[in-house]
């Protein structure tokens, strides 16, 4: 089958016609569903398999991802595992000693203390697993028992996709850039490709080396929005730009809905989320909570047409600070599997209206969630604009 490659300029990406056969994308979702298409990539992979996240856990799920990782490399497979110096700091170096004795290719990026790199929200933010140029998985799970979930507890609700056409390639090539410090990703373009009748695309964002991809493909869905948007969005404290194009959506009739986190594992930012719930309650857009488990999804569909998933928040630290990757698709089935997911969830989410958030949110309540904003506003203009030594020498303003 011959598989179609095309490069597009940003306002011709959007909302491409496809309707694809789903053996081609499939979305993925945290807990079993995840971690058993994981395991199985790696039992099959013959040639390559590379695994980059930004936390790995010394627990259960991470210790049989780790097993299933070593078999690999006893067989002779190539296995490159990139993971980040801060998310996974906590992994004892005798687990990482451990893997690279059984052959494995292990390198942590960015440690925080070294003098040639002191930007600490630059941070790898990836959440990749793929194998010879095939198959892959991209979304925003990292590999730790909490996605998994355990008999007392949900898995955090996060979601992948589950790649098995000619994107693949690309993502392999990213991953090997990224391993490697080649480099030459600055020189990959965006493209789709076919998959099916949809169209997939690999999105990068990093901000310091000129990659806008994610963010741009965002703001570019929510401009140009004639019906729905729907987001999942953990951490969602968007930045002036993606901001503006939500609030301009609504204001042109768009139905626009987020499910948010009633529970967070970083309880500032879920109250700085909560401050700025009226003004985007003023603008008619719907919000509900989640309770069930920590959210921790990244994820849209607008129109029933485009869809995109993958590791960037819609907040600064992921628009201006981490290195982050998307999916994003063009395929109505895609689409609707997605937005009926969405649909499920909302069914178990208690709806966020002015009278519920005035309920609970007496002076002081307000005064916290204002206090929260401006902390954490802080903390992302320090860890995303503080440069380091290689910004300032090529890209003094």
């Amino acid at each position: 089958m011959e598989h179609k490659r095309t490069t597009l300029k940003p306002h011709d990406r959007l909302f491409q016609n496809g309707t694809d056969n789903t053996e081609h994308i499939e979305l993925v979702h945290s807990g079993e569903d995840y971690f058993l298409r994981l395991e199985k990539l790696i039992a099959k992979a013959e040639k390559e398999i590379h695994l980059q996240t930004y936390i790995f856990e010394n627990d259960e799920t991470g210790n049989r991802i780790a097993a299933c990782l070593k078999k690999a490399a006893q067989r002779k497979v190539k296995v490159y595992v990139l993971l980040d110096a801060y998310g996974s700091a906590a992994l004892p170096d005798s687990f990482a000693d451990d893997m690279v004795q059984h052959g494995i290719l292990l390198r942590f990026f960015s440690p925080l203390f070294s003098l040639n790199n002191f930007y600490i929200g630059r941070r790898m933010h990836h959440k990749i697993a793929v194998a010879d140029e095939k198959i892959a998985l991209i979304g925003g799970i990292n590999i730790a028992d909490k996605y998994y979930g355990t008999g007392a507890a949900e898995p955090w609700l996060d979601y992948a996709v589950q790649l098995n056409c000619p994107a693949a390639k690309d993502l392999q090539i990213l991953c090997s850039d990224y391993f490697f410090k080649k480099g030459s990703s600055k020189k990959i373009p965006p493209v789709l490709h076919s998959a099916g009748s949809a169209l997939v695309g690999i999105l990068q964002n990093d901000w310091l080396q000129r990659k806008t991809e994610v963010c741009d493909a965002y703001t570019n869905a929510f401009i140009h929005a004639k019906k729905e948007i729907v987001i999942v969005g953990s951490y969602f404290l968007p930045g002036s730009r993606i901001a503006k194009a939500l609030k301009k959506a609504c204001k042109r009739g768009i139905k626009t809905t987020v499910i948010l986190a009633g529970i967070s594992d970083v309880p500032l930012v879920r109250r700085a989320t909560e401050h700025l719930c009226f003004s985007f309650l003023n603008h008619h857009m719907r919000i509900f909570e989640w309770n069930k488990s920590v959210v921790h999804g990244k994820a849209a569909v607008v129109d029933n047409k485009w869809s995109t998933i993958g590791s960037f928040n819609l907040n600064s630290l992921s628009c201006y600070g981490s290195i982050e990757m998307n999916v994003e698709v063009h395929s109505v089935n895609f689409a609707k599997i997605l937005r009926a997911d969405f649909e499920m969830v909302i069914s178990q989410c208690s709806e966020i209206t002015k009278g519920s958030l005035r309920q609970r949110a007496g002076i002081f309540n307000k005064l916290g969630n204002w206090i929260s904003y401006q902390m954490v506003r802080t903390a992302m203009l320090f860890l995303t604009f503080l440069p380091h030594l290689r910004f300032l020498k090529n890209y003094r303003l």
